[in-house]
């Protein structure tokens, strides 16, 4: 008989069409295969709904709550607020779920306990269970995100985004106290977060973010989503993501055109929800928005080059695991290849300012640097193998066979 878990995350966690949900299905189907789950998530998109069956298949029991809109939780958030407290907080709090996993845990029957992101840390923080072994998935040191919006930021956001940061990092040390085992998505950020919180250093590991190397195989024969004679440089992700926007508003204004003699080059940007500052860019020349895609492969497969230009990055970036894995020479910024297992210029090229980006991008248009897709691949098929990366949570989350009663 299966010993039975908690697994609780601020987003359903399937489909896994984005960076923080991927890594969360990822983990609860590994779980799943040892583990009894019971699945307790929140849904900010109604339409992921529909994907229930899926996580019904594969856990004991699912209960999933949507969130409303982003005002509702905006609100709930600013109603929530307390003196030293993070926003977060109250965005991700909701009483159905909270009265689920109170229930939970007072009967007792949880061998474990599996909280992903630090904003769902709350619902289990009160009361200790001795005989529940509690793992928080912190995934990124989320406060130097804010820390980095408020440097960039105008008052009064600049004092709103700093407060969120310092009681964020507050919290996120409380959290860590509290835990058995805080995990993050790579080595440097776990080491980043030692530094910061150094009271809870030996509870302090981490599991590499992986990519799914069959789905994004470059063996599987695609169709070409470009006009003939284009030269298509990609960037992929949730495109009213800040960071995702910010990177590629600056490529497109300060990248491009130093690419403007070379020949049938585009700059593609490819993901869901363009925020209005990327849909703008599609009136630059060369610069198209696709929006939303039944799959990004393709779009990947068929490009000359994928960037990562991003100036805020946390962890490990999906886009540019995805594109290596895909065989594809990818052009990424300081930032964005923080984390990834792989040597700059053999198998990934990185560049920082807007003029060594194009002069990296002009390279691999030019053949300067035959074979790079195919040492990416390599790199990526060693390091960050979900199969390989995931091992580490067996070590995390020990099994104890539950006994028949």
């Amino acid at each position: 008989m299966k010993p039975r878990l908690l697994f609780l995350c601020h987003r359903i966690p399937y489909p896994p069409d984005k960076g923080d949900k991927i890594r969360a299905w990822h983990m609860l189907d590994r779980l799943a295969e040892k583990w009894d789950v019971d699945l307790g998530c929140l849904v900010d998109d109604p339409a992921d709904l529909r994907h229930l069956p899926v996580l019904q298949s594969r856990c004991a029991s699912v209960v999933a709550r949507q969130t409303g809109s982003r005002r509702q939780a905006a609100l709930r958030a600013l109603l929530r607020c307390r003196p030293g407290l993070p926003l977060s907080l109250g965005w991700f709090h909701e009483k159905g779920l909270w009265d689920w996993t109170q229930a939970h845990l007072a009967a007792g029957t949880h061998q474990a306990c599996f909280v992903y992101s630090s904003a769902m840390a709350p619902y289990v923080m009160g009361k200790r269970h001795p005989d529940m072994r509690r793992v928080l998935d912190m995934v990124d040191v989320d406060s130097e995100k804010w820390r980095a919006y408020a440097e960039d930021a105008r008052p009064p956001m600049r004092q709103v985004w700093a407060r969120e940061a310092r009681t964020l990092l507050a919290f996120e040390r409380r959290a860590a106290a509290a835990f058995d085992r805080t995990l993050f998505v790579s080595a440097a950020e776990a080491a980043q977060f030692r530094a910061m919180a150094p009271e809870s250093a030996a509870r302090v590991d981490h599991v590499d973010n992986g990519v799914d190397l069959t789905a994004f195989d470059p063996a599987q024969p695609t169709t070409s989503p470009y006009a003939p004679g284009t030269r298509a440089i990609v960037f992929t992700g949730t495109m009213d993501y800040r960071p995702n926007v910010e990177a590629v508003c600056w490529f497109a204004e300060h990248v491009m055109p130093r690419l403007a003699d070379q020949q049938g080059v585009q700059f593609h940007i490819v993901g869901a929800n363009p925020a209005p500052a990327v849909r703008a860019l599609a009136a630059r020349p060369g610069v198209h928005v696709a929006g939303a895609v039944p799959r990004i492969q393709p779009w990947i497969a068929h490009a000359a080059c994928a960037v990562a230009p991003l100036r805020i990055a946390r962890g490990i970036q999906n886009k540019v695991l995805e594109a290596m894995a895909l065989a594809r020479p990818v052009v990424a910024s300081p930032e964005a290849f923080e984390g990834v297992r792989a040597l700059p210029g053999r198998d990934i090229l990185v560049a920082e300012g807007a003029e060594a980006m194009a002069e990296a991008v002009r390279g691999v248009l030019a053949g300067r640097h035959p074979g790079l897709g195919e040492r990416a691949r390599a790199a990526v098929t060693e390091a960050h193998d979900w199969g390989a990366t995931l091992r580490r949570l067996d070590a995390v989350l020990p099994l104890r066979e539950r006994v028949p009663a």
